[in-house]
């Protein structure tokens, strides 16, 4: 919680409001002297969440804040169970809603691509067999040669998405005679 008086020397409050509003998203409370609704409604239009004129009593103050920390509280965490977002060295996933970006490019991936590389982001830097990863993403044991090597062609397949050299992948990483991992 940021807590922003307008008047300030060298800079103004609605400057600090606009610099923190780019990189952060947590609740700013605005105080000043300054009644005028243009001054309020530039505080709001740059992000503040809310304003309060000076003179103020504290009990007040601290009611304002106490509810914009509870509602930023409430919002994060409704969030994070609805969004559920995994990142990884450049790449994000919205797990509930199936997207995946590289270097904020949106990428489309089928079900199992995309099953494929939340588990290897959930499970970096572990060494997983063509048919350890079989059993875990299809659910099954191998039945046969051909189920194995539909591993290596969803895996190549999603290299082709989300590599920028396939051939020197910085993702998705084959351990000859083991298998696949995230390289961290």
């Amino acid at each position: 919680m940021y807590i922003l008086d307008v008047m300030l020397p060298g800079t103004d409050g609605f400057e600090i409001c606009k610099r923190i509003r780019e990189v952060e998203n947590r609740p700013i409370l605005m105080v000043s002297a300054k009644k005028e609704d243009i001054d309020k409604i530039r505080g709001l239009g740059l992000g503040a969440d809310d304003y309060i004129t000076k003179p103020f009593s504290p009990s007040e103050l601290v009611a304002r804040v106490k509810a914009h920390l509870a509602r930023y509280e409430q919002l994060v965490n409704s969030t994070v169970a609805v969004n559920d977002m995994l990142t990884f060295r450049g790449l994000r996933m919205d797990k509930g809603a199936k997207r995946v970006w590289v270097n904020d490019v949106e990428k489309s991936l089928p079900g199992k691509e995309f099953e494929i590389l939340e588990f290897f982001v959930e499970h970096p830097n572990h060494v997983y067999s063509k048919e350890e990863l079989y059993r875990e993403i299809w659910q099954d044991e191998p039945l046969s040669s051909s189920d194995v090597t539909t591993v290596a062609v969803h895996i190549k397949r999603l290299r082709e998405k989300i590599e920028m050299d396939k051939d020197n992948p910085q993702y998705i990483e084959t351990i000859w005679g083991a298998g696949y991992r995230m390289k961290v």
